[in-house]
């Protein structure tokens, strides 16, 4: 039914939490919404363009039911943990802690370092542990720690992490928390009018369907006006439009974290994208993809090492063959089925526009092999 709103080629595309399909339409809208302006009129464009960047965020405030003014356009992740780390005054202590997983995305880990203060410290809870379960999380979680990053989902496992748990159990002692959803938006709903979270981290490449370079970061209200970010520009401005080189003032919005001169045209794209899923609505695909998750690892289930319950599994299933994982990678490469393989297994992700006879394919390929 989906399948004719994406840009589909032949074959099967299944690498949904690497790059997800564009729309068919967001050529048209990218050209009304960027070009048209820049082409049409003797007048400068950025009137129209900066227009892009509030249809971006009414997107997001649809997806994640919350106040458009609770986000701000990134340009990817690193930049968005940087700048709220470096913002935020408790995370700027000498002692602070912050308690991280092993199987966090390498990248978070990277920016992390660089931008806690001299003398912090991270803490990793280890690769092996259950991260889908509470009281795992809570052995780790202790009055001493500032800060907990949550990966909503892990792209080499395939677990999600049950985020209202982790960041009510927050609440009790006293840390502060920020979640990662870039392997989650589009595919696992997330409410924040309903997860008590203080931050959230996101992009728009994998199951948005958007491309890169349209990431985002949300605030909570109770955090917004402690954070005061130190890489700034005139967009992060209360009146960008002042012209006082003297005279800074934060914006009252999340786009105190906004920067200098912004870039538009991912935005365009990412603005279009977000609110084709969230007028779809997550639930229904979730429930769709669920659907293709259980075909797929209920006839594989002896190679299956991802987790299979809707609460615990990702978008993604994690799959090893262990010694025929190679002929099975190469069959599959070779009958046009797009899917890759990380330290786990070969990771297989089906979308809103896959069916069950992408699955059915991918099934018979396999066994053919095995």
């Amino acid at each position: 039914m989906y399948k004719d709103d994406f840009n589909l080629t032949e074959g099967c595309y299944l690498l949904n939490h690497s790059v997800g399909r564009a729309l068919k339409s967001s050529q048209d809208d990218f050209n009304q919404h960027f070009f048209a302006p820049w082409q049409s009129s003797n007048k400068e464009p950025w009137q129209q363009w900066l227009a892009v960047i509030s249809r971006f965020t009414a997107a997001l405030s649809l997806l994640f039911n919350s106040p458009s003014e609770q986000f701000c356009p990134q340009v990817n992740l690193s930049s968005a943990l940087t700048k709220l780390v470096m913002s935020h005054p408790r995370l700027q202590q000498a002692g602070c802690k912050v308690l991280m997983a092993q199987s966090d995305f390498p990248s978070m880990g990277f920016a992390m370092q660089k931008a806690l203060a001299s003398g912090a410290k991270i803490e990793f809870i280890p690769e092996h542990v259950d991260l889908t379960d509470i009281t795992q999380w809570q052995q780790y979680i202790k009055p001493d720690i500032d800060l907990v990053f949550i990966s909503h989902a892990y792209s080499n496992t395939g677990q999600q992490a049950p985020v209202a748990e982790i960041s009510k159990y927050c609440k009790q002692v006293g840390c502060l928390s920020i979640v990662d959803v870039a392997q989650s938006a589009g595919v696992l709903p997330l409410d924040l009018s309903q997860v008590d979270v203080d931050f959230m981290i996101g992009s728009s490449v994998k199951w948005l369907c958007s491309g890169p370079g349209a990431a985002y970061l949300w605030v909570s209200k109770a955090q917004l006006s402690v954070c005061e970010p130190q890489d700034v520009g005139w967009f992060s401005h209360q009146n960008p439009f002042e012209f006082d080189i003297h005279h800074f003032a934060y914006h009252d919005s999340a786009l105190r974290f906004w920067g200098g001169t912004p870039s538009i045209a991912p935005f365009v794209i990412a603005g279009h994208s977000i609110h084709y899923f969230a007028r779809l609505g997550i639930d229904k695909v979730r429930e769709h993809n669920l659907a293709l998750l259980a075909q797929l690892t209920t006839a594989l289930a002896p190679y299956v090492v991802s987790p299979v319950a809707a609460t615990k599994c990702s978008g993604t299933a994690i799959i090893n063959f262990a010694k025929q994982q190679a002929a099975v990678l190469a069959a599959l490469t070779a009958a046009d089925i797009s899917v890759d393989v990380r330290a786990y297994g070969i990771r297989i992700s089906p979308h809103i526009y896959n069916d069950s006879r992408d699955i059915e394919w991918l099934i018979k390929v396999v066994k053919q092999v095995l």
